[in-house]
């Protein structure tokens, strides 16, 4: 009989007949958690209470910040009759994972004013808790509690710092933080090339990976992946190809280096590169992968792909899920897209912007604004990107209400501040409507200016509907940011044309070909521009 087993048929036993210890109730506890079975071990909690100590409550608290059940979690922090570190390390973990700042903030307050003296998990939690937020500045404060709790010397608390440090963009205090560590291993060293990077300091990065006492698969991963987000593919390229071993973090790493700067053709042969010399890709990697089929549009690429995965066995989880609904829209087949996306168990909010996107695409306006109430019955809540695509699918369906309706309620009803982005697909909505004015009066009132595509946009709805004038003012803007454009001359050329206007149409035509523009053909001049 299984361990777990065992365990599950003595806790079956009535009370009445035996008194569990408090070790036992906090092993059938854990083991209750571990499997998923979080009513039974508040259950079992709430039946032992004199047998319970502050592990078994430490351990129902780490249940319900495991399972995602904050509320339960606060709930039984704030019951507690004695806390120690584990148990403010605890809940301080889930305040994090809620991206609950102000909370973990006031938390820490109170941890201090009781007296429990904090650990280096305490503090590691703390530090990625501030980073990167508006109590980032507490970093500093931070380094000072570990001090003097003489923890600054931990390898442990110390990458936490340089990384905090690194975010603030503080040289002086990271290589500071560096030294006081003692002893320093692998680890140490990989965080310091890591906060190098994150400030852009790739010289720094390198002389120190060349210090290093020595190196491991992880240390030539971080200068793969900083060299890459610092724009030196090259310089990335270079210390994978000298590499003698790569596991499969390398190798996603890479692949997904040259999506990120649009050579899809080298990610793909990345990919089989990897399958010939036997790593087995993971569903990050798959991801990438098709990212990059869904960037050259390769519809037949993007299939093999698919059936490697299928082949592989990896699990299809909702990355990986939301990555084939989102290549297969992307490259023609939205109904094998709506197959995947109707099939998935679980949705997030990334795949449903994919489905809505596809559909927008596609120029399905309605079936998109359907996927967007769908969306919100399943208590899903939209992003940036969501309205994007919502407005994009109302420009290709020629839904001004609809999309005036979701404009109007990003800020009002989701307060979410509306970008340059959303701006531009209501420029080129009311412009391919007709409304000229409106769009006209849009960029005026817009509050911050507009770009060279939000004026493209206005000027592409004057050449289809021959407004000299508002064409004539989209075109000054357009070349205020890019002197020259083709399209200002294209435009302008079309709208005297057809306005009879042919001495100034011929002009702007012997200019536009003096600056050796040339026609382009197929889609929208806002479309390549929005590519």
């Amino acid at each position: 009989m299984r361990r777990f087993d065992r365990i599950l048929l003595f806790s079956a036993i009535p009370r009445h007949l035996c008194t569990l210890s408090a070790a036992n109730l906090n092993n059938i506890i854990n083991c209750y958690i571990q499997n998923g079975r979080l009513n039974d071990a508040r259950q079992l909690f709430d039946q032992n209470t004199t047998s319970r100590d502050v592990v078994s409550w430490n351990s129902m608290i780490g249940g319900y910040v495991k399972y995602h059940q904050m509320p339960q979690a606060q709930n039984l922090f704030d019951k507690m009759p004695t806390r120690d570190s584990v148990s403010w390390t605890t809940i301080l973990s889930g305040l994090r994972s809620n991206k609950h700042t102000e909370g973990a903030y006031k938390c820490f307050l109170q941890m201090v004013q009781s007296g429990v003296r904090p650990s280096d998990f305490t503090f590691t939690i703390l530090i990625s808790t501030f980073s990167k937020t508006d109590y980032d500045v507490l970093i500093i404060q931070l380094h000072a509690h570990i001090i003097c709790f003489a923890l600054n010397f931990s390898v442990f608390v110390g990458s936490a710092l340089m990384r905090g440090y690194a975010n603030l963009m503080n040289q002086t205090a990271l290589t500071r933080v560096f030294d006081e560590v003692s002893p320093k291993d692998v680890s140490s060293w990989n965080a310091l090339i890591l906060g190098y990077m994150d400030m852009g300091l790739t010289d720094e990065a390198q002389r120190s990976s060349e210090l290093m006492p020595q190196r491991n698969i992880v240390s030539f991963t971080t200068l793969i992946k900083g060299y890459i987000s610092n724009n030196k593919l090259d310089k990335a390229w270079s210390i994978f190809s000298k590499m003698t071993y790569r596991n499969v973090i390398t190798w996603t790493v890479m692949i997904n280096g040259y999506v990120q700067k649009f050579d899809f053709i080298k990610a793909i042969k990345l990919l089989q590169l990897m399958l010939r010399e036997g790593t087995q890709p993971n569903q990050f990697t798959f991801s990438s992968a098709l990212n990059a089929c869904s960037g050259c549009s390769s519809l037949i690429t993007g299939q093999q792909v698919h059936l490697i995965i299928l082949k592989s066995g990896v699990p299809v989880d909702v990355i990986l899920s939301t990555s084939l609904v989102d290549m297969y829209a992307k490259c023609g087949d939205i109904e094998t897209a709506v197959y995947i996306f109707e099939s998935m168990l679980n949705k997030n909010l990334i795949s449903w912007n994919a489905i809505i996107g596809g559909y927008a695409k596609h120029g399905l306006g309605m079936r998109a604004m359907e996927e967007f109430e769908r969306m919100e019955k399943d208590g899903v809540k939209p992003d940036r990107v969501t309205f994007v695509n919502v407005l994009s699918a109302c420009v290709h369906g020629g839904l001004v209400e609809e999309a005036e309706e979701h404009f109007n309620s990003m800020e009002a009803k989701y307060r979410i501040k509306a970008e340059l982005e959303h701006y531009t697909c209501m420029v080129d909505l009311y412009g391919r409507a007709g409304q000229l004015e409106k769009a006209k009066r849009l960029i005026k009132g817009m509050p911050f200016k507009g770009d060279v595509v939000t004026w493209g946009a206005l000027l592409s709805a004057c050449g289809l509907h021959s407004s000299l004038e508002l064409g004539e003012l989209a075109a000054e803007g357009v070349s205020r940011l890019k002197k020259d454009h083709p399209v200002i001359y294209l435009v302008l050329s079309k709208i005297h044309g057809e306005k009879g206007v042919w001495e100034k149409a011929i002009e702007l035509r012997k200019m536009m070909n003096e600056i050796g523009a040339k026609t382009q053909k197929g889609d929208s001049w806002l479309e390549r521009c929005m590519q």
